[in-house]
Parts: C-alpha cells; sequence; structure tokens
C-alpha cells in the first residue's frame, strides 16, 4: 500500500508542476526558431544545388569511344 500511496503523490506533484505558468524550461521564442529553420533550408538547397552542379559536369564529360584493334595482315 505505500507503493500506491507514493505513486498517488508523485502523480499530483506533477500534475502541479505542469499546471504552472511560471514554467522556466519553455525553450526559445518561435522568431528564433523560424531563423534557424530558415537557415538550415538555404543550406540545403546549396547542397542539393552543389551537388547536382557537380553530376551534371560528370555526366558532360565525353567518354572516350574504345578503338578496335586491328589485327595485322587482315
Amino acid at each position: 500500500m505505500p507503493v500506491v500511496s507514493y505513486l498517488h503523490i508523485m502523480l499530483v506533484n506533477r500534475l502541479a508542476e505542469l499546471r504552472r505558468d511560471d514554467d522556466p524550461e519553455r525553450g526559445d521564442g518561435p522568431v528564433p526558431t523560424a531563423i534557424i529553420i530558415a537557415g538550415l533550408a538555404v543550406l540545403a538547397v546549396g547542397v542539393i544545388t552543389w551537388a547536382l552542379g557537380l553530376v551534371n559536369d560528370f555526366m558532360d564529360t565525353d567518354i572516350d569511344t574504345p578503338t578496335v584493334p586491328t589485327v595485322p595482315g587482315r
């Protein structure tokens, strides 16, 4: 029975803690978060553009066609 009482007290304390308005661990505001997300999106677009340019340059290179060896006497 003491375990049930302990769990009840812990649950009541936790619910009271969650109901408080002056919670110091509320995190950052929405503006810095939005700026970070926008910066990451710009960075992602830059990386994708760089990778696309790298792949396009690779695909545009000419491949030397192999020459057919000649057999002497033919």
